[in-house]
């Protein structure tokens, strides 16, 4: 937020509003000389260590007679008090043999220079005691340190003595302090004050703007800038600021624009202050092409308005435009200090190269001999985690001059969010034996790394360290526990959990119903979604959640319940990009892909996850062309695809046969949109290649691919050989996929099928044989059915239905009618022992 303390520190006072709300005087009835007769006796701190050539001056000031001169002791009073040594200050002022006014006013002011405004104020009774007249300026400077002190008695008495003495009608500085003071009580108090000057000056109607500004009426201060102008007024740079601001927080985007017009004509645009006021103003107001139009209006920009305009990119989701915008700052010498580096840190996640813009940033920093303190230092850690680069935070993080709790958390948080669960614990045993002790959220950090069935004790022990260590479990810890305990198989303790939790949130529960989701539990989730309902409000996260649901379950009947509630809670779908593109989603995934258009039609500003949406959609229902008809609409509407964009085409094209468009648009990645191939690109070529039935090129693809391929990527190419019933590349391809995944049971059951289909049953046997050995076992095939909104779940040889005996009776008679009627089983996708 724009901060105006600087403008006038006398006038426009901090912003600290505090009206009086029936306050009565009892908060000031002991007489104001007591309150402040004892801070005379106490003890005085020297706040800065005074200047050799300060002593030496006031030893010769006393020895050549010149402090019997009030002129020349009272410049050394105030040489010290610009100083900060107010004490020292003090000390001279106490043994003037001669003070004026002046000499007081200057004292005072030394105590306000440095914030103590009761010994401000004391002064100011010793003053009176000593019987000398307050001038205009001495009562300027107690109303501000009655403001600060919240001292309403004394600044209505400093009002009543300004009135009687004529210091109120003939100075307008005066004035204008009373309106500062009195604004930080009740503005309307203050108002009246304004009302009853007799001469106005700009001050004055800049101290009432700011008065209502800080009371958050922004109308108010509007109103009183048009009253400005129609009384034939001039404005200057602190009522533009002021109004500026105003505009921001009252969203008048069509007046912001008018004031921006008058700054223009007035010449005041280019003022750097006006202009960081202004961008700040349109970046607000959803209006980041106005606030560059201001950047470039700015002749000369400092690094705090180019931070302004890096900042405004990157909270538009603009990385590139911010990383081009730093590139040409350092080519224009403009010097980046360290918020500028912590702006571009946090946008290197969303960039195509945000790993090696990262790291060329770090070795800016380096290079600059830029002081990397805990804030940039932190900056450093989560850029690396953010884009996965996991020994460069361990290296980073040793690296370091100081850390903090922040710092810990996000070591922790990388080692456990990348799967390297017992580094992660070394690392919080480490945090614990050292001075800076685990806070909530390193537990929740650490909780990420146990998220199955053999972590579970591990689990139950870090929330065993959490009660006795004392930490308090809020609501996000709570629900971290919750959602630990769920991932690891531990149902009852999750629920006893968020039962027992008293102020669970909304995130609470939206928690546990995407644990039942993630965990194949998808009834669950729906019940525990009805119970929501009747207890609290759900947001669009918990609604997205309740769709994926619905998407388990293949229900669109339930889907589109969800859809009508949905309607009647928002004004229009539309308007929530994100909860119509999950909608979207649900429709293309159930088989109503019309529906899903009708929604994605609807959407006023489309994101680019909206547009991969509906390809996806296509490409499920064989539609192709449909999907690279909405991916050439998407650029001819402005919005650039990145990765998944190229995951979401590249899977429509294979699924829909079309080899040649998809290997066309693989080639424009990166040389025509500058999105850089991952593993999953790779591994949706190979499908393509595939699935058309160009095993040797897929083959070929592969070993030219510039990164090792991972199982995802063989697996792809071992299902194709599944397709088309080639054995020959089979063995190649399985030994590949074992050296990166030896204990997964699913790729052996895979090359079983390719040998069962085959009528290789020798090798099916040996693979069986294998797998049982090892205590390897299929993952059995789960079904379910929605009857009158109630999910049943079945498993293969399942027993727990109340009506199991009933269900594999008509399976058997299903069985014996199916072959009665000539139809034979596909033993390819059978396992040995199964079929005999």
């Amino acid at each position: 937020m724009l901060s105006l303390r600087a403008v006038s520190p006398q006038l426009l006072a901090p912003r600290r509003l505090r009206i009086l709300k029936g306050r009565t005087h009892s908060a000031v009835a002991r007489p104001v000389e007591k309150r402040f007769e004892a801070i005379r006796g106490r003890p005085r701190r020297r706040l800065v260590k005074p200047f050799d050539s300060s002593t030496s001056s006031f030893s010769l000031c006393t020895r050549k007679g010149l402090m019997e001169d009030v002129r020349v002791a009272t410049s050394l009073v105030d040489f010290y008090c610009k100083c900060g040594l107010v004490e020292d200050a003090w000390y001279v002022f106490d043994r003037m043999t001669e003070r004026d006014v002046v000499s007081w006013n200057t004292m005072i002011n030394g105590y306000l220079g440095v914030d103590d405004h009761e010994e401000a104020i004391s002064v100011f009774l010793e003053m009176g005691r000593q019987s000398v007249k307050p001038s205009s300026r001495t009562v300027v400077a107690l109303l501000l340190a009655c403001g600060e002190a919240m001292e309403l008695r004394m600044g209505q008495e400093l009002h009543c003595y300004s009135l009687r003495s004529r210091l109120f009608h003939e100075y307008p500085h005066v004035g204008t302090a009373l309106i500062g003071f009195y604004a930080k009580f009740n503005v309307k108090v203050s108002h009246n004050v304004f009302d009853t000057m007799e001469v106005k000056n700009m001050v004055s109607w800049n101290a009432n703007i700011m008065g209502y500004f800080e009371a958050g009426d922004y109308l108010m201060v509007l109103k009183l800038f048009v009253r400005i102008l129609e009384n034939g007024g001039e404005v200057d740079e602190v009522t533009m600021l002021i109004v500026i601001q105003a505009c921001t927080e009252h969203g008048s985007l069509g007046l912001a624009m008018q004031i921006h017009q008058m700054a223009i004509k007035s010449e005041l645009s280019c003022d750097v202050y006006l202009a960081n006021a202004l961008l700040h103003m349109y970046s607000k107001l959803q209006k980041p092409e106005f606030a560059y139009d201001v950047f470039k209006s700015v002749p000369t920009c400092d690094v705090v308005l180019w931070n302004s305009m890096l900042s405004t990119y990157i909270d538009f989701s603009c990385p590139e435009e911010a990383q081009s915008l730093f590139l040409r700052m350092l080519t224009e010498d403009v010097e980046a200090d360290e918020r500028t580096i912590i702006l571009m840190l946090s946008s290197c996640a969303d960039l195509a190269d945000g790993m090696r813009f990262g790291r060329s940033l770090h070795a800016h920093v380096i290079k600059a001999g830029m002081l990397i303190d805990v804030s940039l230092g932190n900056a450093l850690l989560n850029m690396y985690e953010e884009t996965n680069c996991i020994e460069a935070v361990k290296k980073a993080f040793t690296h370091l001059p100081a850390v903090d709790v922040v710092s810990w958390n996000t070591l922790i948080a990388a080692l456990a969010n990348s799967n390297s669960k017992v580094e992660a614990l070394e690392i919080f045993l480490r945090m614990h034996e050292s001075e800076i002790k685990p806070n909530s959220y390193t537990i929740i950090s650490i909780l990420a790394s146990c998220d199955d069935a053999p972590s579970l004790n591990i689990g139950r022990s870090i929330h065993g360290y959490v009660i006795k260590q004392g930490i308090d479990i809020n609501i996000p810890l709570n629900t971290a526990l919750t959602e630990m305990y769920m991932d690891c198989g531990d149902e009852v303790t999750a629920r006893n959990l968020f039962d027992c939790c008293s102020n669970k949130d909304i995130v609470s529960w939206n928690s546990l119903i995407a644990s039942y989701i993630r965990n194949n539990q998808t009834h669950k989730a729906l019940l525990l979604f009805r119970r929501l309902i009747s207890e609290t409000e759900p947001n669009s996260v918990t609604l997205i959640n309740v769709l994926s649901s619905c998407i388990h379950l293949a229900d669109l009947h339930l889907g589109q319940c969800i859809h009508a509630y949905i309607t009647r809670r928002e004004s229009s779908i539309g308007s929530d990009a994100s909860l119509a593109n999950a909608l979207i989603t649900m429709y293309a995934k159930c088989g109503s892909l019309h529906n899903g258009e009708k929604v994605f039609n609807l959407i006023w500003q489309k994101d680019v996850i909206s547009w991969n949406a509906m390809i996806i959609g296509y490409g499920m229902h064989g539609q192709g062309e449909g999907a690279i008809s909405t991916f050439r609409q998407m650029l001819e509407d402005g919005m650039k695809p990145n990765s998944a964009t190229f995951v979401s085409i590249l899977s429509a094209c294979s699924h829909c046969g079309l080899i040649e468009e998809g290997l066309l648009l693989y080639n424009s990645m990166f040389r025509k949109f500058k999105v850089k191939p991952e593993l999953i690109h790779y591994g949706c070529v190979v499908d393509l290649l595939g699935r058309g039935g160009h095993l040797d090129e897929a083959l070929n693809f592969v070993n030219s691919m510039p990164i090792e391929a991972d199982a995802l990527v063989w697996r792809a190419l071992l299902s194709a050989c599944q397709v088309h019933s080639n054995t020959k590349l089979v063995k190649l391809v399985f030994e590949k996929i074992v050296e990166l995944e030896p204990t997964n049971e699913g790729n052996y059951v895979l090359l079983s099928n390719i040998y069962a289909a085959a009528g290789v049953w020798s090798d099916v046997w040996l693979i069986r044989a294998w797998l049982k050995e090892k205590g390897l076992r299929k993952p059995p095939g789960i079904s379910w059915i929605v009857i009158r909104n109630q999910a049943h779940v079945f498993t293969a040889r399942d027993q727990s239905h109340p009506r199991t005996d009933l269900i594999y009776a008509i399976l058997s008679s299903l069985s014996c009618s199916i072959k009665d009627a000539g139809y034979v089983s596909d033993i390819q996708w059978i396992l040995l022992d199964e079929e005999s």
